[in-house]
């Protein structure tokens, strides 16, 4: 991987290397990290972290967090471990695949887990191995669950974002083993159907499921210019590093 830039997100708060032509993380990462409901002195684990997008974002809004990614391509974990050295933010990189986690992480709970899993089941792939890898499904959906589940602690919240298409495949995984469970629809415009979905679930919780109104990134009904037209709640988001407001119950 030699072609590589920084990226900035959250308005220039973070400056994250990316490669050029592999897989770049984007807001599908911001919005994952402003949804999770982490508070200082907790421990967030990040499975499939990528370059580290999306849990430096939370380390960044949420400080005094113990975070763990783990990550299975070597080169993504390489520069997960420089952005978090170029942005002052402790983490802890471990270079594996999610079904042989090491052994000292299999005897570590943790407070969060989150996770972007892969959102394609198949078709044509991408020409950049790193970028097939993170994009196609190779590791079922349900073993994503699973893995996150068993590394949560009991009543720990598990933060999901993942096609629209593919909730019943995260509802049926998360039942029986976790409740409270929250879904976030996420529509790019007014009135359009919600691409993308950020789910969250509580282990061993038994509180019924909530279902969100959606959140609008764009304020236009179409997209007519190259100007940037995101909502006020997308700009807070986004661009001041804010959490997502779920209300999320107090479940014993």
């Amino acid at each position: 991987m030699t072609d590589l830039r920084a990226d900035d997100f959250l308005d220039g708060k973070l400056q994250i290397t990316q490669p050029v032509r592999g897989y770049r993380s984007g807001t599908d990462a911001v919005m994952l990290a402003a949804a999770c409901p982490a508070q200082t002195g907790q421990s967030v684990l990040e499975l499939g972290c990528g370059a580290g997008v999306a849990v430096l974002c939370l380390g960044w809004r949420v400080r005094g967090l113990s975070i763990t990614g783990v990550e299975q391509q070597v080169a993504y974990a390489d520069l997960a471990r420089q952005n978090a050295e170029r942005n002052l933010i402790a983490m802890q990189i471990v270079t594996s695949d999610l079904q042989a986690l090491p052994a000292a992480l299999r005897a570590t709970s943790f407070d969060h887990v989150m996770m972007n899993p892969p959102y394609f089941l198949g078709g044509t792939h991408a020409p950049d191995r790193g970028r097939a890898i993170s994009r196609t499904e190779a590791t079922p959906l349900d073993l994503w669950v699973d893995a996150g589940l068993r590394r949560l602690r009991p009543g720990g919240w598990l933060t999901m974002i993942q096609r629209a298409d593919r909730l019943d495949g995260l509802i049926c995984a998360l039942a029986g083993r976790a409740g409270a469970v929250t879904v976030l629809p996420i529509a790019a415009r007014q009135g359009r159907e919600a691409g993308r979905v950020i789910v969250l679930a509580r282990k061993g919780a038994r509180a019924p499921m909530r279902l969100m109104a959606p959140f609008v990134l764009h304020q236009a009904p179409r997209h007519e210019t190259d100007a940037e037209d995101l909502t006020l709640q997308a700009v807070q988001v986004l661009r001041d590093g804010a959490p997502i407001q779920l209300r999320i119950a107090k479940v014993p």
